[in-house]
């Protein structure tokens, strides 16, 4: 019997990374593969449920943990991008990361065998002379971000797009070369991470050439969503394409591990179906104080039931705001079971979304689930937070949404009216096609065994070229 395909996985250490691919590595191992994520040891310790869920559904998953790079302007246990309290280290991070190339071609090589595929985030384009220098048989990138992110930057750039005077970067433009027409963005809110001048410029064409020396590309998206972008963009870069997403609905991995939080579990209990709304900005984004404090006051004024994911921004809330929305609000502070909040009846996986981008794809994502899929509702958030701080000189944006937004928004997206009831309904629709893209006999269930499949047969057909090469020398 054949040895199972070894996949090695490296994500970008970031929540929004590693937990979609720690649920890709539990799903390749239910699809008969062996899976290994590369961690440093505070990231593994963070996720080490991940090995004991996998474990007791006796599925071959394993961590490879590297220490993290020592000499380095960070804080001593900074291994994540979410734990960065200077935003001045966030290059510095990047670059340590790059430095775990060596570690990492070391460990590969120390084991009784190579793995047969290393999937590396697209963020990590170190990995790829990592893959080369190995002879890795087969290597995909994994890509993060919504494929309608990724062409519409793609078709953006090859444009010339970015180019020019950074006093035009709010003039609108349409993405050109795209599957739907009237998509209508800005430069300075579609530019990608590494296309910012900065640091982290000279990342971007590593990320190119990574890209265009793999194997193939990983979507964590599904047909039903984002066919169209991904097999676009795939064929503009004349890559094969495995839609194998959405990934948190994969049955119990990096994100459904974390699904306890029984304290907030019962406060939604005592609450009507589809009644609350979830305020979380993710893992990374900050606000400031004054926009803390304006999104207190609009989810006040609003008088509809919340769960706010606080986290870090907790502190810039006011005392009493708290007491005052006893009952109809809970301020969750520190970590959230988001998967077990969304996934309750309260909820339910498939309500429409009150948009609030950041920075990189989440501003094309808005245009996405609000312009295209018809499943939300616009916060009126403009400048990206790489910009934030300093929109021009001089200037500082701290608060982008009042008061009087935020409570409109909430009523445009909860209310009872016709456009209301129209983006519910099609946010059931693709809730329900999402999931069944992920379950037995569902399009997202077929791309990874296809993929495991391929890097089965290029194992084989690498195995077969060794022996032959191998007889020759005998022969000799």
């Amino acid at each position: 019997m054949a040895a199972a395909p070894h996949f090695v996985l490296v994500p970008l250490p970031a929540p929004g990374h590693m937990l979609p691919m720690l649920d890709l590595a539990r799903l390749l191992a239910t699809h008969g593969a062996r899976a290994t994520v590369v961690l440093t040891p505070a990231n593994a310790a963070r996720h080490r449920a991940v090995l004991d869920h996998a474990a007791r559904a006796g599925l071959a998953v394993d961590f490879a943990e590297l220490a993290f790079p020592a000499g380095t302007v960070l804080p001593h246990g900074c291994e994540s991008f979410d734990v960065l309290s200077d935003w001045s280290h966030f290059a510095a991070l990047y670059d340590a990361l790059s430095l775990l190339a060596g570690p990492l071609e070391a460990r590969l090589r120390s084991w009784a065998s190579l793995p047969d595929c290393l999937v590396c985030d697209s963020c990590c384009p170190w990995t790829a002379a990592v893959a080369a220098r190995l002879g890795v048989a087969a290597r995909v990138v994994f890509q993060g971000p919504s494929a309608f992110y990724l062409l519409a930057a793609r078709n953006l750039d090859a444009r010339g797009a970015f180019g020019g005077d950074e006093d035009d970067d709010r003039e609108p433009v349409e993405v050109p070369d795209f599957p739907v027409r009237g998509v209508v963005v800005n430069r300075m809110t579609s530019r990608g991470l590494f296309q910012w001048p900065g640091p982290l410029q000279k990342l971007r064409q590593g990320t190119v050439d990574a890209e265009a020396t793999a194997d193939g590309l990983v979507f964590n998206t599904c047909a039903a969503v984002e066919g169209a972008f991904a097999e676009h963009y795939a064929a503009a870069l004349g890559k094969r394409l495995w839609a194998v997403g959405p990934l948190c609905l994969g049955g119990g991995g990096g994100g459904a591990v974390a699904a306890a939080g029984t304290d907030v579990v019962s406060w939604l209990d005592a609450r009507q179906a589809a009644s609350v709304l979830y305020v979380s900005f993710g893992s990374v984004a900050r606000l400031f104080p004054a926009q803390v404090a304006e999104l207190a006051a609009g989810l006040e004024a609003s008088r509809r039931p919340f769960v706010w994911a606080a986290k870090e921004t907790a502190a810039a809330i006011d005392a009493e705001f708290e007491e005052r929305v006893k009952g109809r609000g809970l301020v969750v502070r520190g970590w959230a079971p988001q998967m077990a909040i969304l996934a309750h009846p309260s909820l339910v996986h498939g309500v429409p979304m009150l948009t609030w981008p950041q920075f990189v794809d989440q501003f094309m994502n808005e245009a996405l689930v609000v312009d295209v899929l018809g499943v939300g509702v616009r916060s009126g958030a403009s400048v990206p937070a790489t910009h934030v701080a300093l929109v021009k000189p001089g200037e500082v944006l701290e608060v982008q949404v009042w008061r009087d937004g935020v409570e409109r928004a909430v009523a445009e997206l909860m209310d009872e009216g016709p456009a209301a009831e129209a983006r519910r309904a099609k946010a059931k629709e693709l809730g329900i096609k999402m999931r069944a893209a992920m379950a037995e006999g569902g399009s997202s269930e077929a791309e990874v065994n296809d993929l495991v499949r391929h890097v089965t047969e290029i194992a084989k057909k690498r195995e077969t070229g060794d022996m032959a090469r191998q007889r020759g020398n005998v022969g000799l």
